[in-house]
């Protein structure tokens, strides 16, 4: 990737950060609902709730988050607070002896993706050389997913080796947390802020915004509607007979396949341009969401948390770049916290509308709306961008 050397220091550094930080989530997150359905006797209705919740109040974050960065035209700080809270999460659900105490810790663990999501993918922006976005955006999605891989295998190995003892992959996801804020210490923010040095002075005028911008995050919202938390494909999994430890074999699968494409993608969305990538990436979620509502047995469970990591590492890069690429200079951490507060948003009613659909009509019906959901954002996708790069 042809990116000066400081910048691609600050890229890496910022995508070893986060490498770090998703073993420690992604070494909880396959166990929390079989922690609540298994040993709390939550139902899936009450684990749509807590995800909700927790992301949902996490999200409104975001844009306050990103519009304070803006305003101090400083991004390390923030970032650094939101990934010490990571840690205090993990804590919170170690001591956990109730559901109440499983939402305490969701809730504080996504406080501080609420605090540095926007202002470390400002950085990432202005680390990265003009034209290359997508590449820099998917360099950072594989190594935060890398993580996520490494994360699901140690759940793995914790898991069948404690014989299912939740509390412990608990207390060992604090190493690599705190790893991950110490890696963060050694960014150099003065080297990636070289571009934005002569900024306007900040507005919160969203009126300004490119109007293919607007029309993209309604399109965001209303799709992140059909996209309840992944914990429902976890319990769909189960619900098909797959064990809890093959529970967590599947997610490692969907991480790996998210992790070797995001780079080509990212790659692929600065030649060709962001409108096909999307496209093709809510295609595939609407697809997968489709099978993961008609599947008949487990063995299909594998290849379809196989394809739903394409289509992450099809979308979640690109759609970064696409919005730093037409938020004006000065409003770009307030517009990436935007969209990541309106995908947030939309989990607390989605997740309802998820356990909602499960517990009344079935375990397929949620996932037969989801896939209408993802055509359907798809459809919008090819409607509002521009063809070609």
């Amino acid at each position: 990737m042809p990116l000066g050397d400081d910048y691609v220091r600050t890229i890496v550094l910022l995508g070893l950060v986060s490498l770090f930080t998703d073993i420690s989530s992604e070494m909880v997150y396959p166990l929390v609902p079989l922690f609540l359905t298994a040993k709390l006797g939550a139902t899936p209705a009450f684990v749509g709730i807590i995800e909700g919740i927790a992301e949902s109040l996490a999200s409104l974050l975001k844009v306050f988050s990103g519009y304070y960065s803006d305003r101090i035209q400083r991004r390390k700080p923030l970032a650094v607070v939101g990934y010490a809270s990571a840690a205090f999460g993990k804590l919170a659900l170690y001591l956990a002896t109730s559901w109440t105490g499983v939402l305490l810790g969701r809730v504080i663990d996504r406080f501080g993706k609420g605090i540095r999501t926007a202002p470390r993918d400002a950085l990432i922006a202005e680390s990265a050389d003009r034209g290359k976005l997508g590449s820099a955006y998917g360099l950072h999605r594989a190594l935060d997913t890398l993580g996520a891989v490494i994360g699901v295998g140690i759940a793995f190995v914790l898991f069948t080796r404690y014989q299912g003892e939740y509390s412990r992959a608990f207390l060992y996801s604090l190493i690599p947390a705190t790893v991950g804020v110490s890696v963060l210490l050694l960014v150099r923010e003065g080297a990636a802020q070289r571009q934005g040095a002569e900024r306007p002075t900040f507005s919160w005028d969203l009126k300004a915004l490119d109007s293919r911008l607007k029309w993209f995050l309604l399109i965001a919202f209303l799709f992140t509607l059909g996209n309840s938390s992944n914990q429902f494909l976890l319990l769909r999994a189960v619900d098909l007979g797959i064990s809890p430890a093959q529970v967590i074999l599947v997610y490692l699968v969907y991480n790996l396949v998210y992790s070797l494409f995001s780079i080509p993608a990212g790659r692929r969305s600065d030649k060709v341009g962001r409108r096909r990538l999307l496209t093709a990436g809510y295609i595939f979620y609407g697809l997968v969401y489709f099978g993961f509502a008609f599947a008949s047995h487990a063995a299909q469970i594998w290849w379809l948390f196989g394809f739903y990591g394409l289509y992450e590492a099809l979308t979640k890069g690109v759609e970064r770049a696409l919005v730093a690429e037409l938020a004006p200079a000065h409003n770009r951490a307030t517009a990436l916290g935007l969209h990541s507060m309106l995908v947030g948003l939309g989990l607390l009613p989605a997740s309802l509308i998820a356990g909602f659909l499960w517990t009344s009509i079935g375990p397929k019906a949620p996932f037969i709306f989801g896939g209408i959901m993802g055509v359907s954002a798809a459809l919008g996708m090819f409607l509002i961008l521009p063809k070609g790069r």
